[in-house]
């Protein structure tokens, strides 16, 4: 999600996310967007932790077929066809098949090309920057999420009200000794039984 086209982050959040990068020199990147505020990318972001000069040019795991043919099949409506150019996410969404483990992913390329340490770097460059975009993005559940509409308040009123009718008609056969003892059972047991079934 971070990397999507319409994921932007004020100047507050960037630096936030900024502190946590043991590769950071201390400059912030130029906003992709001055005014009204300045806002950056999780594009930026992701570019700033990218190692050396890499480049990759690989397609999302959503990515249509049909895209890859005509006249503009570098630009992709969806942001599905992913470009790293000289270390720099310039378009696309990461996920698994395009930075995972997979031949030919960032982290591939980053391995055969500049060797284990760095790519290891990498790694943990990645997973320190998702977690603390996770501090500021992830989800939260609030009391208002817990309470049901009021369609759903008037069935389980109905639902409650049914069981009640259901337990009084079996009070009603028990006291008017209407009601049999099951195999293997004494009367109080059935009794016990025919309740909590409802």
């Amino acid at each position: 999600k971070m990397t999507k086209r319409d994921v932007f982050i004020e100047k507050e959040q960037m630096m936030n996310i900024l502190m946590f990068l043991p590769s950071w020199d201390g400059k912030m990147p130029q906003p992709c967007i001055l005014k009204p505020k300045p806002l950056w990318t999780g594009k930026q972001i992701f570019s700033l932790i990218i190692p050396g000069n890499v480049n990759m040019i690989r397609t999302h795991s959503t990515h249509p077929d049909e895209e890859d043919d005509g006249p503009y099949k570098w630009i992709s409506p969806g942001d599905t066809k992913v470009m790293v150019e000289h270390g720099e996410l310039v378009m696309g969404i990461l996920c698994k098949k395009t930075l995972g483990t997979s031949a030919g992913s960032l982290l591939h390329i980053c391995m055969l090309e500049l060797g284990h340490e760095v790519c290891g770097r990498f790694y943990g460059n990645i997973q320190t920057v998702i977690n603390n975009w996770l501090l500021l993005e992830g989800h939260s559940i609030g009391i208002g999420d817990t309470i049901a509409d009021p369609q759903r308040y008037l069935e389980i009123q109905k639902a409650i009200k049914k069981a009640k009718e259901d337990v009084i008609e079996v009070i009603q056969k028990a006291h008017n000794m209407e009601l049999e003892p099951t195999p293997g059972n004494t009367l109080r047991q059935t009794f016990e039984n025919q309740v909590n079934r409802i």
